[in-house]
């Protein structure tokens, strides 16, 4: 079932299909929230792109066990910037 909630796998037979979509997107959601917390200059640079963004991003590289929240932020923007969603800036 953890297949199912985080990557958007087929759910195991038995399980409703409706209810396990609605929670895999309330964890992405909140991984979302913890991400944008954690590199908040990054994802505001997104925007409105950044939920979306995201989605993609958790949907192809689910968190795994002993992963640290921190270092989930750097994957992501790592990600963003490969994917040319962000540039680096020159100035820091």
């Amino acid at each position: 079932m953890p297949r199912a909630l985080l990557t958007g796998a087929p759910p195991p037979e038995g399980f409703d299909e409706e209810r396990l979509r609605v929670e895999s997107a309330a964890l992405r959601a909140k991984r979302g929230r913890v991400v944008a917390k954690l590199a908040p200059d990054e994802c505001r640079r997104l925007g409105e792109r950044f939920p979306d963004l995201f989605a993609e991003y958790a949907r192809a590289h689910p968190r795994t066990e002993g992963v640290r929240a921190r270092e989930d932020a750097r994957a992501f923007v790592a990600w963003a910037r490969r994917q040319g969603h962000l540039r680096r800036r020159w100035w820091r």
